[in-house]
């Protein structure tokens, strides 16, 4: 009889249970909880006292069913969850022409959300441009940033459908905490060369599992909005500091606080075995495990528990009753039978781990003897062993050196990433702090001349390159070992907020200088030359005495002595890029001294290579801006306030005619990188001197014509070397200079 009141008593606590969870609510007593098809759970809602304060809905009935809107903006809500996400739809940046170019239709979406808060999730969405001629980028209203991709491709036949690599379709990742921004659109030739298939670009974030069709050149102009998700958070204040705050958001009993990842704020969730809404008082409630099939891990009887639940045997039986625990069975009567047992199956299992262990120790093995072989192991041996010197010094690391050196490369150590791999710091076993470039090779046909490349890089010994340890071959993707610069890349100490003015005239002409000898050296003085392709003030790192070291070299490429340039797909960085290699897909050294113009001007001005700030005005690319500034004579408008007030103006008009000639369009009318060299030395040089009290007339050997030296002309059709490349890295420039 004990059983039965107890059987009964059990499933009126059930009944109870499930007809309070049936009754909970997600919105304020006397709230409505829907918007159309939409849940509004509090802390938004609709109608005055109904949501916390920046969490209000609008609920427009015009649209059947009814449509909510946060706030009274017009961005539609398509769901509102609990866990700091709200899906909306986004506008479509348009901007389509006729078949003689002439613009038919444009758009720039534009969304502010600073005085809401919300956030544009980073992890969620991403940034992606569509078609044949189009520069899309995503603008922050301050001008603080831009971000975007470029697309170029004049037939069908290379548009790739479900790729989003730069062939009809862009993307990018988008930057964290964006709020408030514009979409800009542009076209290089107004759609002239793909009209017929692609007479419109498209730039929008969109939800990550987007996927590109060719499709969308000629349907997308009838589409205006994307579902793309916001993140959400209350307050500006985290967890410990808002707790004792008496508008503290997580009211409900059995509720937690956790801060928000994307910026400031916190949200609140239902601790483990609780759900429903802890943003309401009541609003988090037991979850009743036992009637989940998922949760419930009981053989037998399950009895549930507040947070929790428990799993019960049959009288006269042992165990705990779980599905993963010590099962329900009856007491054995002989104990030294069962201890026996045991020890067999322990001998057994221990014995199948033994074996088990090793043979993963001999797959592994061959495993790496795999990758060591497919890396080009073998090949680096043959190429080291003739050479001695430095490059038979180049020592080979084991994965295990590398994984410890980085901690099984966490995310911690990560220093920095581009196009052809990840950098992390290190540290070795005697103490040593390296830099450890995890490669990108997927293209067996690299491998040689990835070996050629590190065995050459190997023998560079020059005071401003950066020396190259080691490697490792044993893993999936080369691992390449560096010395460690502790005081990061010149970008950072020109550009990044607290660095910006930090370095002297004198400082910067010094790195200039040896940045300059080391290209040289590349060009000249190395045993095979080497063109750099990706010269930049990112790739320029500086060391404990702020002395500069050229670094990145993963789309460098080896120059035949019998060759004057080399064919590619076009490779680069925003404002780095020399037209004539961007237009001919041909570079030389002279394609290296173009980027170097662009770091000089960086270097004067203090400016970024690519900026928001003038792009509305058509002057985003310095370079373009600094050479108009040059021809207008207005060269002290854009020089740095330190830089005019630590040099004169002699020594600043000889760097900036330096730069010019460097930025010059055709490659035959600039310098080589020796001559450039020579020149910073003599202007760092000059007022050290004592002819330098005599006047203007000592610079004119600096300013005057190029050291005569044979033109580099372009690549006939019988002198060219074509290379393997098998994807893009950083897009080409969002402006070419004309």
């Amino acid at each position: 009889m004990t059983t039965v009141w107890r059987m009964m008593l059990l499933l009126l606590l059930q009944l109870l249970w499930q007809a309070s969870a049936s009754t909970a609510r997600i919105a304020r007593e006397g709230c409505p909880e829907r918007c159309g098809d939409v849940e509004v759970p509090y802390p938004f809602g609709m109608g005055d006292g109904c949501f916390l304060q920046g969490f209000d809905v609008t609920c427009n009935s015009s649209f059947n069913p009814p449509k909510p809107f946060p706030g009274n903006g017009n961005i539609e809500a398509l769901s509102i969850s609990l866990d700091g996400h709200m899906k909306v739809n986004h506008f479509i940046a348009h901007d389509c022409y006729d078949k003689n170019g002439v613009r038919t239709q444009s758009n720039r979406p534009s969304i502010d959300l600073s005085q809401k808060p919300y956030k544009f999730s980073d992890a969620r969405n991403k940034f992606v441009g569509i078609g044949c001629d189009a520069q899309a980028y995503v603008v922050d209203h301050d001008g603080k940033f831009a971000t975007g991709c470029g697309s170029l491709c004049n037939n069908m036949s290379y548009v790739i459908n479900g790729t989003c690599s730069g062939i009809g379709c862009c993307e990018t990742s988008v930057p964290k905490g964006l709020r408030a921004f514009d979409i800009w659109l542009w076209s290089y030739s107004n759609h002239s060369g793909c009209w017929s298939f692609s007479p419109c670009s498209y730039a929008f974030l969109a939800d990550l599992s987007f996927e590109f069709n060719a499709s969308m050149f000629l349907s997308y102009d009838k589409v205006e909005s994307l579902p793309v998700t916001l993140e959400w958070a209350v307050g500006n204040k985290t967890c410990e500091e808002a707790r004792n705050d008496k508008d503290f958001a997580c009211v409900a009993e059995h509720s937690e606080c956790y801060n928000s990842t994307n910026g400031q704020g916190y949200r609140c969730n239902c601790s483990q075995g609780y759900e429903g809404n802890p943003y309401l008082e009541g609003g988090c409630q037991d979850v009743n495990e036992c009637e989940d099939e998922a949760k419930n891990q009981c053989l037998y009887q399950c009895q549930n528990t507040q947070g929790s639940y428990s799993c019960v045997c049959q009288k006269g039986m042992k165990g705990d009753g779980r599905k993963d625990g010590t099962r329900c069975s009856s007491e054995l009567p002989y104990l030294q039978m069962g201890l026996g047992l045991g020890v067999c199956i322990l001998f057994l299992v221990a014995s199948i781990s033994w074996l088990y262990w090793i043979m993963r120790k001999r797959r592994l093995l061959k495993l790496r003897e795999k990758f060591f072989e497919q890396n080009g192991g073998l090949l680096l041996r043959q190429r080291i062993t003739p050479l001695g010197g430095a490059a038979s010094a180049l020592r080979i690391f084991t994965s295990e050196e590398l994984q410890r050196a980085t901690n099984n490369y966490d995310e911690s150590h990560i220093i920095g990433k581009g196009g052809f791999g990840t950098v992390y710091k290190g540290v070795l076993l005697d103490h040593r702090v390296v830099a450890i470039k995890r490669s990108k090779i997927s293209d067996q046909g690299q491998i040689e001349q990835f070996i050629n490349e590190v065995v050459v890089l190997s023998n560079i010994i020059h005071r401003n390159v950066v020396k190259l340890l080691g490697c490792c071959l044993e893993t999936e993707v080369p691992l390449l070992v560096y010395e460690f610069m502790s005081n990061g890349t010149l970008s950072q100490h020109l550009h990044d907020e607290g660095h910006a003015a930090s370095l002297s005239l004198e400082s910067r002409l010094r790195i200039a200088a040896e940045s300059a000898e080391a290209l040289a050296y590349l060009h000249s003085s190395a045993i095979t030359p080497i063109i750099h392709r990706d010269v930049k003030s990112s790739n320029i790192l500086l060391d404990a005495n702020y002395a500069a070291k050229v670094s990145d070299f993963g789309t460098s490429r080896l120059v035949p002595f019998d060759r004057s340039c080399l064919n590619s797909l076009v490779r680069g960085t925003f404002g780095y890029l020399d037209p004539e290699y961007f237009h001919s897909g041909q570079f030389t050294d002279k394609s290296d001294v173009y980027s170097f113009g662009v770091v000089l001007v960086e270097l004067l001005t203090g400016e970024r290579a690519i900026t928001g700030t003038r792009s509305a005005q058509g002057n985003g690319n310095l370079a373009s801006y600094f050479v108009v500034c040059m021809k207008e004579n207005r060269l002290m408008e854009i020089l740095e306030t330190r830089v005019v007030q630590e040099g004169s103006m002699e020594k600043l008009v000889a760097v900036a005619e330096l730069a010019k000639r460097c930025l010059l369009l055709s490659g035959e009318e600039r310098p080589t990188m020796r001559e450039v060299a020579m020149v910073l030395d003599g202007i760092r040089t000059f007022e050290k001197h004592p002819w330098a009290k005599e006047g203007n007339e000592a610079f004119e050997p600096l300013l005057g014509q190029p050291l005569l030296a044979q033109p580099t002309p372009l690549c006939s059709a019988s002198g060219t070397l074509s290379e393997p490349d098998s994807s893009y890295t950083d897009m080409v420039p969002l402006n070419i200079m004309r």
